[in-house]
């Protein structure tokens, strides 16, 4: 593993800890490689049941390297299109990973960084974070992380950040709906903790597949097929062993047996 990530576990939580302190954990194409390599694991270890990102020393993440900017810039257009698709194949890991994920968010989120935050399913920062999707002021554009922060904070949103590049504080981050909530920082874990615990304590296989359902509702403009296929997912669910399961706990007055 690169020393650029750090994977911590404890049960069934994982921690994925952003390592590039010194550079404010910006992105460059090995910690790309070690993050998208990582969440592929994780989404294939049935142990692991929540994913929680976070960053090392003041910042969660600063977007792009500048070293790594400044070879891209000497580049080609294939060799720019390349390096683009591995930071969209990382997006789209952590967007569609079949694990609830938890956005630890301590400090600056810049670019990737508020990409990052926009793929995960929840997000806290504390009031210290800022927020910019700064790619404008180089002539850029946040092309790659644009479906996800365009799904968090709508399009409206996205039409004046993008184009500005004004920094936002996190009370305005949770305002337009990159974060559910702001906490001081000596309570950040404790909230991140909380989650942890709601969600270990739903079905396993419900609280992994509640993106998915979410996705394919905001997808579907055919009423009836909606209808459909979402009777169809609960009939499914009642029956399955999951299902079962929490519905004879319930009745019973116990708990689950995947909470023990």
């Amino acid at each position: 593993m690169s020393q650029s990530l750090l994977t911590l576990r404890e049960g069934p939580v994982a921690q994925l800890r952003l390592n590039r302190p010194e550079l404010h954990n910006a992105f460059d194409a090995e910690l790309i490689a070690a993050l998208t390599a990582a969440l592929e694991q994780l989404a294939a270890d049935p142990d692991v049941r929540v994913v929680v990102l976070a960053g090392e020393g003041a910042s969660f993440s600063a977007g792009a390297d500048l070293n790594w900017m400044r070879g891209m810039a000497a580049a080609s257009e294939a060799e720019n299109r390349d390096d683009a698709l591995a930071l969209a194949h990382l997006m789209r890991t952590l967007d569609e990973l079949p694990k609830p994920t938890i956005a630890r968010v301590h400090g600056p989120a810049f670019g990737g960084g508020v990409g990052l935050v926009a793929c995960c399913d929840i997000a806290f920062g504390t009031p210290e974070a800022k927020f910019g999707l700064t790619e404008s002021k180089l002539g850029l554009l946040p092309a790659v992380i644009s479906p996800y922060v365009i799904a968090a904070i709508g399009a409206r949103q996205a039409r004046r950040w993008f184009a500005t590049a004004e920094l936002f504080d996190a009370y305005e981050a949770q305002r337009i709906g990159l974060l559910h909530d702001v906490v001081n920082a000596t309570a950040l874990d404790t909230a991140v903790q909380r989650q942890i615990d709601l969600l270990l304590k739903a079905g396993p296989i419900a609280s992994a597949s509640a993106k998915q359902l979410v996705r394919r509702v905001a997808a579907e403009h055919d009423g009836s097929r909606l209808d459909a296929d979402n009777a169809a997912l609960i009939a499914r669910l009642r029956v399955s062993s999951e299902g079962q399961e929490g519905l004879s706990a319930f009745l019973g007055k116990r708990k689950p047996r995947w909470t023990e």
